[in-house]
């Protein structure tokens, strides 16, 4: 690999990779770096709506889909059916790796097990895992590596609103897909039962400035035993969810899914929002003029998650009555289910 190149792609999520393929398919000389020695896997439920992604990728990496999506709280349950699947699951694993190779094919250089040690505006250090160093200049830094972003923080920028996801993958098939709403259980989050092909996947979801990691874990431990899931405490995941949005383009450095804080603040949905910012990002770089409207999209629906969020912080007594509501206006199909989702 050239000790230049056009662009620099940091962090190998769906977000960098979609980004480093379509920039490598226009001729671009692109490199990403990840971090971690295996594309993939991530702390994740490992659902895809129906509007997002699920017509966007493969067959064969779809698990299970559902038409039926089961909304439970304190006082109510609610199917919400629809014709095709609202939402499937799909593997992190399988779908970093599918993307990887679309990635290779394209002519993207990918360097696993290379971190980025310290970030200046035209070059970076890298380290690799047998700790060698090399400096490597780009023209173009993209920043996709999550939601402890090494590039925002290069860019000053703070994060002030930030989820948690706590996931446990138990050996088992589950007849249904289930959102358990619940203010004395997980706050003005939720609690999930996502079901895979042979595993199932029990979690939840919270903004950190409602509930603790700590807190949360506990209760999720609760709530699963009261549902006979026996969780495992040390075997239980926790992935954070950046939703603190303040732009993709700052010059020459832009920043796409988690780091740019583009995830639901309400759900915690970040494949969606990370594919399409990376695919925006690499057509802006490419063209300065391109209008970029499905940024815009996806940019308007996540600042109506956020005030969703910001609103039940400001009246958290309020929570559970408007939980119930929520339930009520989708039983009686006034709310369609896709306000919970990202996709337009």
């Amino acid at each position: 690999m050239a000790e230049n190149i056009d662009i620099l792609v940091i962090g190998a999520g769906p977000g960098g990779l979609a980004c480093a393929t379509l920039l490598a398919q226009q001729g671009a000389n692109v490199a990403l770096v990840e971090r971690k020695a295996f594309i993939g896997p991530k702390v994740c439920a490992g659902g895809i709506t129906w509007g997002g992604l699920i017509k966007h990728v493969p067959p064969g990496l779809i698990e299970r889909g559902f038409p039926q999506q089961h909304v439970i709280t304190r006082l109510q349950r609610v199917v919400v059916a629809e014709t095709n699947p609202i939402i499937a699951t799909i593997s992190r694993e399988r779908l970093g790796q599918w993307m990887a190779d679309q990635a290779r094919e394209a002519g993207v250089t990918i360097l696993t097990q290379t971190r980025a040690l310290a970030l200046e505006k035209h070059r970076v250090i890298l380290e690799t895992g047998a700790r060698s160093r090399r400096t490597l200049g780009f023209d173009h830094l993209v920043g996709a590596d999550g939601s402890h972003s090494l590039v925002r923080r290069f860019l000053g920028l703070p994060t002030t609103a930030m989820g948690i996801g706590l996931n446990c993958m138990l050996p088992g098939r589950h007849p249904q897909m289930e959102w358990h709403l619940h203010t004395g259980r997980f706050g003005y989050g939720y609690g999930w039962i996502f079901p895979h092909a042979e595993v199932v996947s029990i979690g939840a979801y919270g903004d950190v400035n409602n509930l603790s990691a700590r807190v949360l874990k506990q209760r999720l431990l609760s709530w699963a035993a009261e549902r006979g899931f026996q969780l495992d405490p040390a075997a239980m995941r926790a992935g954070w969810v950046n939703f603190d949005y303040r732009g993709v383009r700052f010059d020459r450095t832009w920043l796409v899914g988690d780091a740019a804080g583009l995830a639901s603040g309400l759900t915690g949905e970040g494949i969606y929002p990370a594919l399409v910012s990376g695919q925006a990002v690499a057509r802006m770089i490419l063209d300065p003029k391109y209008p970029a409207t499905e940024l815009i999209g996806l940019a308007n629906k996540h600042r109506r998650h956020r005030r969703i969020v910001d609103l039940a912080a400001r009246q958290r007594p309020l929570c559970g009555l408007m939980l119930e509501i929520l339930a009520v206006l989708l039983r009686l199909k006034i709310l369609d289910f896709r306000i919970l989702e990202m996709a337009e």
